[in-house]
């Protein structure tokens, strides 16, 4: 059984455990027997996050976007810092403490299969517990990528698209290359992609900063620097893109299509569509129709 912390979680963070008899049917399965997880998650500025294991049975990755912690691995001290990712192989006792100055905020996941630690060997840790790669955007869509299973009722097929997203961030990891902490980039088309991906949630500042390895204003600032507007402009703008072709192509009511991108309120909406679009969305369907 996959031992996580107990620890309360802070407001936007978020932990997923497999059940026990969900994994035993992951570890049958041809599609997900050579790699699942087990249980993953997002720890956002996780102050008093502590965990010690003597015995650990998986394989445990946790990447470092912002805040340390301290670590001890088979009794040798290390810091973690943001842009480090670590590897905890199964068997491997270690503990580690958030600071409590600036706690850690963090994405991870326990992993077993029979191919995990072929997959572990692959990330180019070379006998390393820390391995720095810098501020990665990719990397977080990636883990947020398994974060999507949530809600699903234990499903498994969404469980086996989740082992398959392991498997797609473990394979990133070695074409990542160490970089400096210095150089941090802000990964445009990686954020796109991550908006485009959840037009029906209603995604804030923060969320989009935590993408980017970021702080919300170093991450809006970096962002308007490059594009010229906020991103939250640009998801609203991206939003009433998808309702205008929803618009031309269906015959949806408004109120449908407000839902379908995470608007309860279809008014709130409209008046954002007008704005945006100076007509409303019922203007625009008859001005557009041929």
């Amino acid at each position: 059984m996959t031992r996580t912390s107990q620890w309360p979680l802070p407001p936007g963070s978020t932990r997923y455990l497999v059940p026990a008899p969900v994994v035993q049917e992951l570890a049958r399965h041809p599609l997900t027997r050579e790699l699942y997880p087990l249980a993953f998650g997002h720890y956002r500025h996780a102050a008093g996050h502590h965990m010690h294991r003597q015995q650990h049975s998986d394989n445990l990755l946790i990447y470092c976007s912002d805040g340390q912690a301290w670590l001890n691995v088979e009794g040798e001290p290390l810091t973690v810092t943001p842009g480090d990712l670590l590897l905890l192989p199964r068997g491997v006792s270690h503990r580690y403490t958030a600071d409590p100055g600036q706690p850690w905020t963090v994405h991870w996941v326990h992993f077993a299969g029979a191919q995990a630690d072929l997959f572990s060997e692959q990330l180019g840790f070379g006998g390393r517990w820390v391995r720095h790669i810098g501020q990665q955007s990719r990397l977080l869509v990636d883990f947020n990528g398994l974060l999507a299973v949530q809600h699903t009722g234990y499903r498994l097929t969404r469980l086996i698209h989740a082992s398959n997203r392991l498997r797609q961030l473990l394979t990133a990891i070695p074409l990542s290359g160490d970089v400096e902490a210095s150089k941090p980039a802000l990964a445009i088309d990686d954020i796109h992609t991550y908006m485009r991906e959840h037009l029906d949630e209603r995604l804030t500042l923060a969320q989009l900063a935590d993408i980017a390895g970021l702080s919300s204003a170093h991450f809006a600032t970096c962002y308007r620097t490059l594009t010229g507007e906020s991103p939250i402009q640009h998801f609203l703008h991206l939003k009433v893109e998808q309702a205008c072709q929803l618009l031309d192509t269906t015959s949806l009511s408004f109120r449908a299509i407000s839902h379908q991108l995470g608007y309860d309120d279809n008014y709130y909406f409209s008046r954002l569509f007008k704005k945006i679009m100076g007509h409303s969305p019922q203007a625009y369907r008859q001005s557009h129709r041929h």
